[in-house]
């Protein structure tokens, strides 16, 4: 049985795995010989006083004990006459996939976007021609709304299902290992899009199917189940089992459930500004002062205040990083933030939102699902509008926004779109500025020179999560009333990240093969 033991360390010695080791050994009253092998098992950065420590948790394999090496994935031949659907390629629809070939099952994956590497020169569209490709952007195509807006990997879903399996299935196919140490994992828009080639690979290698350019324009349902599905408006293909991956941005399919009479939920979801600073104060705050240490990473931070019956909080920090153009319509902006995997960006940007319920907002009624999603589009529109009908985004220094005054210039942004001056408070609902005025006021006296005028805010930051929620049984993960049908990962309201997404497309598949396996057994 393995020893797990807990040091601490300073910066400079974490690369030190000679000092590492014996400290370890020391500390675990062990001597060299008593071990067959070791290994860092957790890590994290304690900067919360001026002597900043890493953490370190060690496991050491006994003597004559062999260290398992068991394969992260491992897919089984599958059966061509147990096909499902799993509709988008993100990391909950590419789970999915990856764990049908493990049950045997044949998934066929529908994915309205283009293939990963495709995407980029949509992206470059918006960027720099300030157009937006309805079906390619930074929501829409293979690998998701994560593979090209960061790529953090922290979750607390740990109640979810197995977070080591989905870190350990990434690894598999290239990322890599400290991921799977780190406190909080990250692996860098640059470096995922050849993981999602590889995962793609395995599954079309392993049997199963993956379209691009496949979008979803009809269901069929009768007796409460799924029957058959339409593809870019084709024939009816016929599946008794979808999985539903869509992401939070695919309002179409929101739309096209209500109109099919599938039971949908106005969901909370939260929304603000994107706030830049430079990474040096960031790094000069959280380090106190500290800004050249080579040892320490970019610095990030970790905000929330109650405001007014409101939680207002920090989204998505992204040390070292840049506010990308993230609009899935023409006539919206909408803006949110990734970082390379070195993090080496002289930029620190992080959404700052306000916790929105469907009974907060002036036209709630119980009965319209659509209620946060109406809110969420109109903010969008707005700032579209304020800022001249183009991917610019409406933009104002952080103590001119509290005082009301439209900034007269701007540092340099990392927005490649552009920015506008405008008064936020103009454009915001009041329920949004109001309660972010007072939260920066309150936010720079816990993190000091963090209420400063070289802090640059970029609206809307709208895409926090799904504003609708698909409900499903708690026990089947099926739809509450449509049986086959499997609402999975974000857009569903089930998950709020590339981890817990990913967790939730596992588990979807799980439920299926379970009742495949029930059906069986009849």
């Amino acid at each position: 049985m393995s020893v797990l033991v807990q040091i601490v360390i300073k910066p400079h010695q974490q690369e030190d795995k000679d000092f590492i080791l014996n400290l370890g050994l020391k500390k675990a009253r062990l001597n060299p010989g008593d071990i067959s092998d070791w290994r860092i098992r957790k890590k994290s950065l304690d900067a919360r006083n001026t002597s900043i420590k890493i953490n370190l948790q060690l496991e050491f394999w006994n003597a004559g004990e062999v260290r398992g090496q068991v394969p992260a994935w491992a897919p089984k031949s599958v059966d061509k006459d147990k096909r499902i659907a799993i509709i988008g390629a993100g990391p909950a629809g590419l789970y999915a996939a990856l764990r049908a070939l493990e049950a045997g099952l044949t998934p066929v994956i529908f994915e309205r976007g283009k293939e990963v590497r495709a995407r980029r020169r949509d992206l470059a569209a918006i960027n720099k021609d300030h157009l937006v490709n309805p079906e390619s952007n930074y929501c829409f195509g293979e690998g998701g709304a994560g593979t090209y807006s960061d790529g953090k990997l922290y979750t607390r879903s740990k109640k979810r299902g197995n977070v080591l399996k989905a870190l350990e299935w990434l690894v598999h196919f290239g990322a890599p290992e400290s991921i799977l140490v780190d406190a909080h994992p990250h692996i860098g828009t640059n470096k995922l899009p050849a993981i999602i080639v590889a995962m793609r690979t395995a599954i079309i290698e392993a049997g199963g199917m993956v379209n691009f350019n496949a979008k979803l324009t009809d269901i069929q349902i009768e007796h409460h189940a799924i029957k058959a599905i339409k593809i870019n408006d084709g024939s009816w293909q016929h599946f008794s089992s979808v999985v539903l991956a869509t992401g939070h941005s695919a309002r179409d399919i929101f739309y096209l459930l209500h109109e099919r009479g599938v039971k949908i939920s106005a969901k909370a979801f939260a929304l603000g500004v994107r706030v830049e600073h430079s990474q040096n104060l960031v790094n000069a705050i959280q380090y106190h002062g500290d800004t050249t240490n080579p040892y320490l990473p970019p610095a990030s931070y970790s905000l929330v205040e109650q405001v007014d019956g409101l939680g207002v909080y920090s989204f998505c920090m992204c040390p070292g990083g840049i506010i990308a153009p993230c609009a899935t319509a023409q006539d919206e902006v909408v803006t949110n933030g990734w970082s390379p995997s070195k993090r080496n960006n002289p930029y620190a940007n992080s959404g700052i939102v306000v916790s929105v319920a469907p009974e907060d907002l002036p036209d709630y009624h119980k009965d319209n699902p659509f209620v946060c999603l109406d809110f969420q589009k109109k903010v969008e529109h707005d700032c579209w509008v304020a800022a001249g009908k183009t991917q610019k985004v409406p933009a104002q220094r952080m103590i001119d926004f509290v005082e009301d005054k439209v900034s007269e210039d701007f540092p340099k942004t990392s927005y490649q779109p552009g920015i506008t001056a405008v008064n936020l408070s103009e454009v915001l609902p009041d329920l949004i500025s109001d309660r972010l005025k007072v939260a920066f006021q309150k936010f720079g006296r816990k993190m000091k020179g963090y209420y400063t005028n070289s802090a640059v805010l970029h609206a809307p930051e709208s895409r926090t999560s799904s504003p609708i929620a698909i409900p499903r049984d708690p026990e089947t993960l099926q739809h509450i009333e449509i049986q086959g049908l499997y609402p999975c990962g974000e857009g569903a309201g089930y998950a709020g990240g590339i981890i817990s997404a990913a967790i939730d497309g596992i588990n979807c598949v799980d439920a299926i093969a379970l009742k495949s396996l029930s059906l069986t057994s009849k």
